[in-house]
């Protein structure tokens, strides 16, 4: 019995074609853009990149400075929940801050990390207005969900986005921006 290679190969190629075309297209089109569009139609959103694994799903953020960061969280947990499902939400946000923006968190930062150890949470806006108060033209935010206090600081050209876990007694920032 004589093997005939060219029909072998080319059914080869035509199942992993197949298989491996209806993967990625699962993938893109079922998993990634139900993101991508919440991400596409959020006013403040420059760019997005979007990895999903198996345990986790990256979300790589361009932002506007003044982006209401909460609340793009919250559509994202609400029009992505059977991409996310189990998996853990992980956002990086770009760093686009300024030296000034950078000097007023480190100054911010301890009142911050006392207010998330002793879980005053309403005493980080207090000690931002504080601190904000000291120069004219910053903004200071902070806001809260079920998981993370959400701070975003802003001077008017530049923006930084801070993401810190609600976890008692650690003071993990998700790369800061």
């Amino acid at each position: 019995m004589k093997l005939r290679i060219f029909p072998i190969l080319l059914s080869v190629v035509v199942s992993a074609s197949v298989l491996f075309g209806g993967w990625f297209l699962y993938r893109h089109y079922a998993l990634q853009n139900p993101i991508a569009q919440v991400l596409s139609q959020y006013e403040g959103v420059n760019d997005s990149q979007i990895d999903i694994k198996r345990n986790t799903v990256t979300l790589k953020l361009d932002l506007q400075p003044e982006t209401d960061l909460r609340d793009l969280v919250s559509q994202i947990q609400k029009e992505g929940k059977s991409v996310i499902d189990q998996r853990e939400l992980m956002i990086e946000v770009a760093d686009h801050s300024s030296d000034v923006l950078n000097e007023w968190w480190d100054s911010a930062m301890l009142s911050v990390a006392q207010a998330m150890d002793n879980r005053q949470y309403t005493d980080i806006q207090t000690a931002l207005n504080q601190l904000a108060d000291q120069r004219p033209n910053l903004k200071a935010v902070a806001q809260i969900d079920d998981q993370n206090v959400y701070v975003s600081l802003s001077d008017g050209t530049s923006g930084k986005f801070i993401i810190l876990p609600r976890h008692p007694g650690t003071m993990e920032v998700w790369n800061h921006a």
